[in-house]
């Protein structure tokens, strides 16, 4: 699996920005994953093409007491397995790093 890494947070760090992704509604339904939606306008082609079947699309968010780990695979709500659930691009991994980035940024997160 390919992975964007932070690893050095402290607890208070990671209970806070489960906080707030709490609060964007971005919860899974699983404690310490957050699900990331993808811009619609970064879709690939074929996501567009099966976004009404298999999506929203979204990137996961793991958070361990001291670290985050955000998946770079693109995955389908609606559908588990498809030719639209792949690796995002490197548009689309900047993007979505860059994202992370300033939300640790704003919630005054050292990362």
């Amino acid at each position: 699996m390919r992975w964007y890494a932070v690893d050095d947070l402290s607890a208070g760090e990671t209970a806070r920005l489960a906080q707030a992704l709490h609060a964007m509604e971005f919860a899974s339904g699983m404690e310490s994953l957050f699900w990331l939606p993808v811009p619609e306008a970064m879709l690939s082609p074929v996501q567009r093409e099966h976004a009404t079947d298999c999506g929203p699309y979204v990137l996961a968010l793991e958070l361990e007491e001291h670290s985050l780990r955000l998946e770079l695979l693109v995955r389908a709500r609606g559908r588990l397995r498809c030719d639209c659930v792949h690796y995002a691009g490197p548009e689309l991994r900047a993007h979505m790093i860059a994202y992370l980035e300033q939300l640790l940024a704003d919630l005054q997160i050292s990362g």
